[in-house]
Formats: structure tokens, sequence, C-alpha cells
């Protein structure tokens, strides 16, 4: 109530300013104004209107607390999973690490497997080489010998066909023959 007194009394000052003006007259529309100003708050109280403003107020300040705290629990949940997707992150990086380390080894142990593969055929290809071109040697050799051969029997038989008579030649003939029956059979 004392505070409808001192609106009431804030309310008449202009009043008083008119000089010998009387401030409660019912002619005076600023005194009507005021008491029906006076009712209208009279009646909110009487009502309980600033209580259940009051409590409108109060129930949606423990709203926003409600939703204050909602968020706060869901940011932190936020920063735990964010921290957890963190570390995953540098595990992960570490794994990689990993991984690209055992990858260099297994190419190097790769590439010098290779470098020995490389090396045991360049080194079974010159040894089949060597055979081949000892294979060709003995090749030229005995068909240089085979040529000496039928050289020397050429010269031979053009040696003994000079100096051999016809009966002689008919018992080697003979006797040949019988060799190579006997080695035939």
């Amino acid at each position: 109530m004392k505070r409808i007194a001192l609106l009431a009394s804030l309310m008449a000052t202009p009043a008083f300013a008119a000089g010998d003006y009387a401030w409660y007259s019912l002619n005076d529309t600023n005194f009507v104004v005021l008491i029906a100003f006076a009712i209208f708050i009279g009646v909110l109280i009487y009502f309980g209107v600033p209580k259940l403003l009051t409590k409108m107020l109060d129930d949606r300040a423990e709203g926003i607390k409600s939703e204050i705290d909602e968020a706060r629990a869901l940011r932190e949940e936020a920063q735990t999973i964010l921290a957890s997707f963190e570390r995953k992150h540098k595990e992960v990086e570490g794994q990689v690490e990993g991984i690209i380390e055992h990858a260099k080894t297994e190419a190097q142990i790769a590439a010098d497997a290779a470098k020995a593969d490389l090396k045991d055929s360049i080194a079974r290809r010159l040894q089949a080489a060597v055979e081949q071109i000892a294979s060709a040697e003995d090749a030229a050799v005995r068909e240089v010998k085979d040529k000496a051969v039928n050289i020397a029997i050429s010269a031979a038989s053009e040696v003994i066909a000079a100096n051999m008579s016809a009966k002689d030649a008919g018992g080697l003939i003979d006797d040949a023959i019988k060799v190579v029956g006997d080695k035939l059979h």
C-alpha cells in the first residue's frame, strides 16, 4: 500500500502546481485517472496477479536454469567425446606411422630379396653361358677332331690305295666285314 500512496503522490504533483486548484476534485481528469489506476492496482493485488507474475517469472527462471544446466552437461559430454576422438585420432596416427614403418621394412626386405634373386639369376645365366661356351668349345674340338680324323682317313686311304694291291685290299674288306658282323651280333 505504501507503493500506491507514493505513486499517487507523484502523480498528483502537477495538480499542486496549478495553485489553488483542488487536486481531489472529480472534475480533474488526472485525479480520476489516479483513482482508476489505484483501483486497477488494487484489483491486481486482490486477485494475486503479482504472485502469479512472480511465480511465472520464477518458473521461467527455473526453466532457463535447467536449460543452462542441460547445456553445460551437453557441453561437458561434447568435450568428453571430443577428447575421446582426439585420443583415438592420436592412436590412429601412431598406428598409421607403425604401418608405414612396417611397410618400409617390408619393402626393404622385398627389395633385398629381389636383389638376391637377381644376383642368383645372373649367376645362373652366367653359369649357363659358361656351360654353353664349354659345350660349344667341346663341339668345336670334336668337329675339328672329326675333320682331322676324316682327313687322316682319306689321306691314309689314298696312301693305302696307292701302295696296296687288290688282293691285300680284298683281305682287309673281308676282315672288316667279319669285325662288323661280330660286333652287330
